[in-house]
């Protein structure tokens, strides 16, 4: 059993939840990117479709609610950054293509220095990522979750008022599709709506001859969001180029934009923004 709260615990419980409300009313949408499967490239598609969005014209930002690999930093170019303080509040760190970010990386003395946390206080640092944060009047916020339907989903999809819905990752293989339902369920449990379904490493186009060969299989994903009743927002082929971008702090929409990966990002985008407008 959980102790029992005092007065003082239960009022500052009750003061975050107001900063949280309040700070999240100035952003216009929210979407997590979530999944059940570890592996499956939710980091690659956040930080693509947050990118994008930018390019568009949309104040965007990137939430990294993975405490234990915050990889959202490197992606974005901007691990190492020094985090400033504002009225007592935190200032996303801004990239090169214009998307404010934070993440725990940015908190911790090394890149490779392990977060060894139990779930209330793992739950805790997003909640504060979420109150203390001066994300100020953005478009859109795109929170990158790590896999699962634990501590750290379940924060964000309990914290967050008025979330837009959630976007799924899966790869098409059935040894993925089998957890990544689980996350489709605790979205529909929540009565939180499902953007849609993504199925990435759907294929492998060779750059040589243009032949395409489905190493991870394909259509899986497709069959398992009509099984469910989501929306199908499409394929994303393996890019050699991706993991070498993302070294690189660039993601594929601003280093490759006219990649054959690059225009099924695109077209996804294109289905993802017409839920927001």
């Amino acid at each position: 059993m959980e102790p029992e709260l005092d007065e003082k615990q239960k009022l500052a419980i009750m003061e975050q939840e107001i900063n949280i409300s309040k700070n999240m009313s100035r952003i216009k949408h929210k979407i997590a990117v979530i999944s059940g499967k570890g592996g499956v490239g939710k980091s690659t598609v956040s930080v693509n479709i947050a990118a994008e969005l930018s390019k568009r014209g949309y104040t965007a930002g990137i939430l990294d609610a993975d405490i234990h690999g915050p990889s959202v930093p490197k992606m974005l170019g901007v691990n190492g950054s020094m985090l400033e303080v504002d009225e007592d509040k935190l200032i996303p760190v801004k990239s090169d293509s214009g998307i404010n970010v934070m993440s725990i990386g940015f908190l911790l003395p090394s890149e490779d220095s392990p977060i060894i946390w139990r779930g209330p206080k793992k739950a805790g640092a997003i909640k504060q990522f979420l109150s203390d944060v001066k994300w100020s009047d953005l478009d859109v916020l795109i929170i990158d979750n790590p896999p699962g339907t634990g501590d750290e989903p379940l924060t964000v999809l309990q914290s967050i008022p008025s979330i837009d819905g959630v976007v799924v990752v899966t790869t098409p293989q059935s040894v993925a599709i089998d957890d990544v339902e689980k996350s489709i369920n605790m979205a529909k449990s929540m009565k939180i709506k499902v953007l849609g379904v993504i199925e990435n490493m759907s294929g492998f186009v060779c750059p040589h001859c243009g032949e395409e060969t489905p190493i991870f299989g394909k259509g899986g994903g497709e069959k398992m969001a009509k099984s469910m009743g989501v929306p199908f927002l499409g394929r994303l082929p393996i890019d050699p180029k991706t993991p070498t971008a993302s070294d690189e702090g660039k993601p594929i929409m601003i280093k490759d934009p006219e990649s054959p990966l690059a225009t099924k990002f695109s077209e996804i985008i294109d289905k993802i923004e017409s839920e927001i407008n």
